[in-house]
């Protein structure tokens, strides 16, 4: 799917209808964010065939691969949306959404782009636009600073943590979370960088 941006300025004709206008059914939608090509998408898909997955990316170059993977594999319970992620909210509504996974993000490391980073608690807030109350976030970086900064804003924000490691294949945990590696994190591993991840759940009033 790609929105104009009058749609996704507005609400996205889809939005509140996910389930019911392209899975045709009622099951939990997962997303991931700045999907690339998505290996997390398709994987997730793969292993959870009764929960739906939207890979969510701005450039449709990257998300082809991801595509033609599940048109591959008759994947019914996979979908892929072009959009700029700050107008995630005019595509989903209110509880629409039960999980996130944000995979390999851009850090932003200088401090005037703080609120571009998806963990900000500018993207935290629309998150929660969207979530089912007792929805959980994963995220997994190869970068100290957004892994120490989303730990930072999780505890000032008052959110649970449920899960955080600075070393997810060395820390000797055997976890779900390691079994699907994108095209990034096979890379970094390859060069020996230590992935860090992180579970939590937003506090919603």
């Amino acid at each position: 799917m790609q929105p104009t941006i009058d749609e996704v300025q507005n609400d996205y004709y889809l939005k509140g209808k996910w389930g019911q206008n392209i899975f045709k059914n009622s099951n939990p939608i997962i997303l991931e964010l700045g999907c690339g090509k998505g290996e997390y998408t398709t994987g997730l898909a793969q292993k959870y065939p009764s929960i739906n997955f939207i890979g969510i990316d701005r450039k449709g170059a990257r998300m082809w691969r991801g595509a033609k993977t599940a048109i591959e594999e008759k994947l019914d319970n996979v979908g892929f949306l072009r959009t700029r992620l700050e107008f995630l909210d005019h595509c989903f509504a209110e509880n629409e959404v039960s999980e996130i996974w944000i995979t390999f993000p851009d850090p932003h490391l200088k401090l005037k782009k703080v609120n571009r980073r998806l963990t900000s608690p500018f993207f935290l807030d629309m998150y929660k636009e969207i979530m089912q109350p007792d929805g959980i976030i994963h995220l997994k970086t190869d970068n100290e600073s957004l892994y120490k900064f989303t730990l930072y804003t999780i505890e000032e924000n008052k959110h649970e943590l449920l899960f955080e490691t600075d070393d997810l294949y060395g820390s000797g945990t055997e976890m779900e979370v390691a079994e699907i590696r994108t095209f990034y994190e096979s890379m970094f591993l390859a060069e020996g960088v230590k992935i860090k991840y992180v579970k939590f759940k937003l506090q919603i009033a």
